[in-house]
């Protein structure tokens, strides 16, 4: 194994953590909240669903539909999104989706029927598949090593604090025709995003591709500390570049690409499978039903976002003190465990020890959940696909990230109805289980490598997983 891929982590010009320029966090912040309207538009439906499903008339099957088309949207959004970006640059696509954000919002919140709404959420869904694809792409080619998880899990707890205060709409404007509001209020982040995006550099990645290195050297001098090698880490970018030319959709099928490839469709598929989004969509629901009251669902609601909020925050720190791969092998054990013990609540006789037990595993299953899967499903696979398919194989991940919360959205009820509460809980911990295997032995560690590192380790023989976490 050549020793500069084994022996350090090749950090050049990231500077130390708590040496970084302010901008770079700026710029970070502002992008990621993309992930503030992914999370409200997505989450919004669960407090909206107690009173659309009143207001509208809605079955069991009607209801998975509206909830489900914002996923279908956010598949196309992704696909999209991924060559938009790869001909126009990162930013320009992350204004266009703010722009698409604001005019689905407006609609869902003036449709006059269930068709308009079912519209209004499926471009909804263009914005939050654009938004799931590019801003963790964007904060990825400008964050330094050294620094990157923490900034690109910022991205998932602005998702998690945009769904906290879904929540907390969901409650405030609970009753007939409170969903109207609901759904209009996301224009205001959107607002905030394009106007935040305008003063907003391009990614240095892309411009040194698309030949504009004088402009990439004026931006990592602003978004790197003064003593940075900002000349070796331009080399570097131009290095991988050429090498590895702009490819069409073919080269995903080339061998050396392969394993980062299953690794990224891997935690994708994981990231939903474990049933984050089934508990996320329809818990106020479900609560409801099972004889909990409206009033207590939404605000068990509540603390389902804080508990995801609370993740966000846990993960940001955990990714880079203890390592994406690490982080998933001591978190979601643990997710796995409390799903278990919430579907053997829901066997128990109702009493008052009952429903505390389904509460406390509903909050233990989101925290647990959010910092092993939510924290690191963003993160991976900006870091590991290489920079020539980067656009349309993170295009590939985010689709397979929202084609199986496409499943999950609308077999959730219906599996409720076949297997029950506990049956269905059961299976979404046998798939904790399996992700955890799947970590085991696909995952490696890419904690404070550069991108450019991570990828001539993808080329270099020995394997993926062995050359990343030979000195990890």
């Amino acid at each position: 194994m050549p020793e500069t891929l084994a022996a350090t982590p090749a950090t050049t010009g990231t500077g130390s953590p708590g040496r970084q320029p302010a901008q770079v966090y700026a710029v970070a912040a502002v992008s990621a909240l993309g992930g503030l309207l992914f999370g409200y538009d997505t989450g919004i439906i669960s407090g909206a669903l107690l009173y659309l499903r009143e207001d509208l008339g809605l079955s069991s099957r009607g209801q998975e539909i509206v909830v489900s088309v914002i996923l279908v949207g956010a598949m196309v959004g992704a696909l999209c999104s991924g060559r938009l970006a790869g001909r126009f640059g990162r930013r320009r696509v992350i204004l266009w989706v703010a722009a698409v954000f604001g005019a689905g919002a407006l609609g869902a919140a003036l449709a006059p029927g269930t068709g308009t709404l079912i519209a209004a959420r499926f471009v909804l869904g263009l914005a939050v598949g654009g938004a799931s694809n590019m801003v963790p792409v964007y904060i990825a080619e400008l964050a330094p090593a050294a620094i990157r998880g923490r900034l690109m899990v910022l991205f998932q707890l602005m998702v998690a604090i945009g769904q906290l205060i879904a929540y907390l709409c969901g409650w405030l404007f609970a009753g007939s025709g409170g969903w109207r509001i609901m759904f209009g209020l996301a224009v205001i982040p959107a607002v905030v995003l394009a106007v935040g995006m305008l003063r907003l550099p391009e990614s240095p990645r892309w411009l040194v591709e698309h030949g504009h290195e004088d402009v990439a050297r004026a931006v990592l001098r602003r978004l790197r500390p003064r003593d940075a090698d900002v000349a070796a880490e331009i080399s570097s970018i131009r290095e991988v570049s050429v090498a590895s030319p702009r490819a069409d959709r073919r080269a995903l099928t080339r061998p050396w690409v392969r394993p980062a490839l299953v690794v990224a469709l891997g935690v994708a598929a994981f990231s939903q499978l474990t049933g984050i989004n089934a508990v996320v969509y329809y818990a106020p629901t479900m609560l409801s039903d099972a004889g909990f009251g409206d009033s207590i669902a939404l605000l068990t609601g509540i603390g389902i976002g804080t508990m995801l909020v609370i993740a966000g925050v846990t993960g940001a720190v955990a990714v880079d003190a203890l390592g994406r791969r690490r982080t998933m092998l001591c978190f979601v054990p643990l997710s796995g465990l409390a799903m278990t013990v919430l579907g053997a609540a829901f066997l128990m006789d109702d009493s008052p020890a009952q429903r505390w037990t389904v509460i406390a595993a509903l909050f233990a299953y989101i925290l647990f959940n959010g910092i092993g899967m939510q924290s690191v499903v963003w993160l991976i696979a900006p870091e590991i696909l290489p920079l020539s398919v980067r656009g349309p194989a993170t295009s590939l991940a985010t689709l397979t990230v929202w084609g199986f919360d496409l499943l999950i959205a609308v077999t959730a009820l219906s599996t409720i109805n076949a297997v029950g509460r506990s049956g269905t809980f059961f299976i979404y911990a046998a798939m904790n289980v399996l992700c955890v295997v799947f970590v085991v032995f696909k995952v490696p560690e890419t904690r404070n490598r550069s991108l450019e590192s991570i990828e001539k380790a993808l080329r270099a023989p020995g394997g993926l997983r062995r050359n990343l976490t030979a000195r990890s």
